[in-house]
């Protein structure tokens, strides 16, 4: 008995430093997985809703103007709020506050699966919107906690990248089969899982991080952020349906400027703004954030632009447009994964502006679509596209976040994807008014290329001209 007593403390005290052991082991890949998962699901629900647009103008009624406010009232609070998130995890920790944007997001999903009609469709996709602001900075500081090591860090981040990257490009083609095999409902369901994995991964294996609980939420200038944006959406929206002479859509545009003045005016004169306007005086941060609005213009736009190019001018149906985006698909996961060595290489700037230009070239070729133009005349430049966005994205994150203080890695997260964000926003109401407003779908079509290669051309000479002026130093 009394050897059989001795033995077994001992077996324990063995069990529990291997089971340590094993979870530090495996804390950094699984959190790695996690964050991955969170930022994917938020990129999957900007694209899986493209392929579902005619179905569920089919089903719920609306024309061109509310299939843009099901895609821009997602992007709207995901834009407006982000920057309150990233300050939120910083305050009460990004772990806890993650958690929380996932379990959100999760149930607004299920919300928009059973909308009975476009107006509660909509107010789900704001909510879901809100969640997607909460997740992503949030999983980009919970990233950044995990690996101390800058080689490290931006390998992980690499990885982040092309799991959202590869979900932004499969949204199509998943919506599309969810849709033939399903209908239009089940592209929010396969939420579900996703955000049930993703909470359990986050609880058992994300370390919390650092709070912060001096820092202040800045209410005013968060309700001035959804207010400017909110009016310059509707007015670029309903501008393509009203016209952009119609009173309405003039006062949008105003209030939207004198919105934007005050808000700049409150982040100035706050003790603690929700957008610190001095990391704006950091050259490589304010030109980042730049790069990422005009990068998402191009991209986001483009992406509703030809979801219904092919649905309602080639009258595809909702898997063939699906199908259409394989090839993108196939070729953004190599490139974001070879992004980070690639910088290694030559440069993040260089890397950043050579993805920049391959969009842009991408762009360019697209202007010979018409009606019944076959496909292979216009996969090429697909890939192209997608592949210059899979080589800059996660260059042009790691280094915004290099260019802050490691304790500001939550706000710095925040800014780039409130820039990107909004980008979106701008490129979907724009975009869709120009196909919308013109009554030639082809000729608006034309005009939105033409646009995207010119701001990604003015993104690529930016960030190489800062380049040059650095290496002259």
């Amino acid at each position: 008995m009394r050897t059989a007593s001795l033995r077994l403390p001992t077996q324990s005290a063995a069990h529990v430093p291997q089971s340590s052991a094993e979870r530090s082991r495996l804390s950094g890949p699984l959190t790695l997985a996690a964050m991955s998962l969170g930022y994917a699901v938020v990129q999957l629900d900007v694209t899986i809703v493209n392929t579902a647009l005619a179905s569920i103008s089919a089903s719920l009624g609306g024309g061109v103007s509310e299939l843009q406010w099901v895609v821009s009232a997602y992007t709207v609070a995901f834009a407006a709020f982000i920057l309150t998130a990233g300050a939120l995890g910083d305050r009460l920790g990004a772990k806890r506050i993650f958690m929380a944007g996932f379990a959100i997001f999760t149930a607004a999903s299920l919300a928009c699966a059973l909308a009975p009609n476009a107006e509660i469709l909509i107010v789900s996709r704001c909510v879901q919107g809100f969640a997607a602001a909460i997740l992503v900075p949030n999983s980009l500081a919970l990233l950044n906690h995990a690996y101390a090591d800058e080689k490290a860090r931006g390998r992980a981040v690499g990885v982040w990248a092309a799991g959202a990257s590869l979900a932004l490009t499969a949204g199509p083609f998943v919506g599309g089969a969810l849709i033939a095999l399903v209908g239009w409902r089940a592209i929010f369901l396969v939420n579900l899982p996703i955000g049930l994995i993703g909470l359990w991964l986050t609880s058992q294996y994300a370390t919390e991080t650092i709070r912060h609980p001096q820092h202040e939420l800045d209410l005013p200038g968060q309700s001035a952020a959804i207010l400017a944006l909110g009016c310059l959406a509707g007015a670029l929206i309903e501008g393509g349906a009203l016209g952009f002479d119609h009173p309405f859509v003039i006062a949008g545009f105003v209030a939207a400027a004198l919105i934007g003045v005050l808000f700049v005016w409150r982040e100035a004169q706050a003790r603690q703004p929700m957008l610190p306007l001095s990391l704006f005086r950091r050259r490589t941060f304010a030109l980042s954030s730049v790069t990422g609005l005009l990068v998402n213009v191009a991209f986001y736009g483009l992406i509703f632009v030809l979801s219904l190019y092919f649905q309602e001018v080639n009258h595809l149906s909702p898997f063939a447009t699906g199908l259409v985006f394989v090839p993108m698909l196939g070729a953004v996961l190599p490139v974001n994964l070879a992004a980070p060595r690639i910088a290694e290489q030559i440069g993040a700037p260089a890397t950043i502006a050579a993805g920049a230009t391959l969009s842009a070239v991408g762009c360019l070729a697209l202007l010979a679509i018409a009606p019944g133009t076959a496909y292979p005349a216009i996969c090429l430049q697909l890939i192209a596209i997608s592949s210059g966005l899979g080589l800059l994205v996660p260059p042009l994150t790691s280094t915004l976040l290099g260019s802050v203080e490691k304790s500001r890695s939550g706000i710095a997260a925040g800014v780039l994807n409130a820039t990107r964000q909004t980008g979106s926003v701008l490129g979907v109401a724009l975009f869709g008014s120009l196909v919308g407003g013109s009554g030639d779908f082809v000729a608006g079509a034309h005009a939105s290329l033409v646009i995207s290669a010119l701001v990604l051309l003015g993104a690529a000479a930016a960030i190489w001209q800062a380049r040059a002026n650095q290496t002259s130093r």
